[in-house]
């Protein structure tokens, strides 16, 4: 797209001369001098994060929480042996239903705090889709599952707010802000 030259009705010709962060291009017009110009997400792979670390369903706690510690995040999604996605364990989680409950991290695998199916969604898929399940949902974080099945990433709040316009970006953080908390 670099170098790409258009001109929009009635006015003088522009390129496309560099990208910049996430969706964004530098414009450059020889007269007018330079600006930037917003292209928003049109895909869920377009705005996610690539690749994704998981947690083996039988590692301790213990270990979970040092990957979180050394990666500085504070979810991983569980899989199992069969390289599926199991589930998603949060730093709370380990906090509220283990710790809270006197369990051993140690000795308690992260695959028994997996609860459900999670909520996915395809690469492919739109990133309005995502936004109606994220906002549908009120949660911050999506799996991303190739067209096998498998986990290829995650797209997150901060994700969206980089990828679409601040409107939608708002109307999802509203919905995620109004939900009532959850207390295990």
């Amino acid at each position: 797209m670099k170098g790409l030259r258009f001109r929009l009705a009635g006015r003088e010709p522009i390129e496309l001369c560099q990208p910049g962060l996430s969706g964004v291009w530098v414009v450059c017009n020889k007269k007018k001098g330079v600006s930037v110009v917003q292209r928003y997400a049109k895909t869920v792979q377009e705005a996610m994060h690539d690749g994704c670390e998981c947690i083996g369903e039988n590692q301790s706690l213990v270990d979970a929480a040092r990957r979180m510690e050394q990666l500085d995040i504070g979810v991983l999604p569980i899989c199992g042996e069969d390289d599926r996605l199991k589930g998603m364990l949060t730093d709370r989680d380990i906090v509220v239903k283990a710790l809270a409950h006197g369990m051993d991290p140690v000795a308690t695998t992260v695959g028994s705090l997996a609860q459900g199916r999670p909520l996915t969604i395809v690469a492919d898929a739109s990133i309005g889709q995502a936004l109606d399940l994220m906002r549908e949902h009120a949660i911050k974080r999506l799996p991303v599952l190739d067209e096998n099945k498998r986990l290829c990433g995650m797209i997150t709040e901060a994700d969206i707010a980089t990828a679409v316009s601040a409107q939608k970006t708002g109307q999802l953080v509203g919905a995620i802000a109004s939900e009532q908390p959850q207390h295990f």
